[in-house]
């Protein structure tokens, strides 16, 4: 039995899997709707760029979520995501599913809708369905609905909360990492995400010091380092009781799947620009 939801209800989820797909009626004048998430923790947080998942990283690093992509049926489009709750750490206590435009405003979507399937049950009926209706119509990204920990289950709140600087504004409300420059000469590039400044040149150093030895490569006149010189660069050979350097075969137990704290997405236009 499906679901039909009003803003705000909730619904309890007891698939261990579910498919968000969001479904819009195509047109001349109607924008391409694009399906993104966002893993938060307790404090509405993402625990670094990692926990977005939108179409220019289309997988979290766990597997766990990932983009499916967009279809074209008889009836309208879709683009979904599926999600592993059952499999989800913890330290994640909702995913939200996010509908977005390039920069057009949704209400020029028609029929937008959010359903959410049992991943594991095949064509069956969606659990729930909510019709997204922006409230401005101004929009060009909507949370239409989360994903959220109850007790030891899962359930889904129908949303449809909105935000006029698009997925930017999105993303750096929950923590997401975005540099953004205006053009200083106030050109048609104004007030995009920038690539950061290229690093100032480094000095050559001076000829008569002995140059550093380069990573990987062989030293001159030695097969190894000198007694009490520091520890070799990555890729030079190891010793025997020299800690794993970078590239080396880790242990089993390193910590699979936590995304990585100090990650960080380009800050840059890409970012938040469909790849070619």
């Amino acid at each position: 039995m499906t679901h039909a939801m009003l803003k705000g209800s909730n619904v309890p989820l007891e698939a261990a899997a579910v498919r968000a797909v969001l479904r819009w009626t195509p047109g001349s004048d109607v924008p391409e709707v694009d399906a993104s998430a966002l893993l938060l923790g307790v404090d509405r947080r993402v625990r670094s760029d990692e926990d977005f998942v939108f179409y220019n990283q289309p997988r979290h690093p766990s597997g766990l979520v990932r983009s499916l992509g967009k279809k074209r049926l008889t009836d309208g489009v879709t683009d979904s995501v599926q999600t592993d709750l059952a499999a989800l750490e913890p330290a994640v206590d909702r995913v939200l599913i996010v509908a977005s435009t390039d920069d057009v405003p949704f209400e020029r979507v028609r029929d937008l809708r959010i359903e959410v399937y049992d991943a594991a049950a095949g064509g069956a009926e969606p659990l729930a369905l909510f019709e997204v209706r922006p409230e401005t119509g101004a929009e060009t990204a909507l949370i239409c609905g989360e994903l959220y920990r109850r007790g030891e289950g899962w359930k889904f709140r129908a949303l449809g909360e909105g935000y006029s600087n698009g997925l930017i504004g999105l993303a750096t409300d929950h923590g997401i990492s975005v540099d953004e420059t205006d053009d200083a000469e106030g050109a048609d590039g104004a007030g995009e995400t920038t690539a950061s400044p290229a690093p100032p040149a480094v000095a050559p150093a001076d000829a008569t010091q002995p140059m550093q030895p380069g990573y990987g490569y062989p030293q001159q006149g030695s097969d190894a380092p000198a007694q009490g010189a520091p520890a070799p660069a990555y890729g030079f050979p190891q010793s025997a009781s020299t800690q794993p350097a970078y590239g080396y075969p880790q242990p089993a137990a390193a910590a699979a799947f936590a995304p990585d704290p100090n990650f960080r997405l380009p800050p840059q236009g890409p970012q938040f620009v469909r790849a070619q």
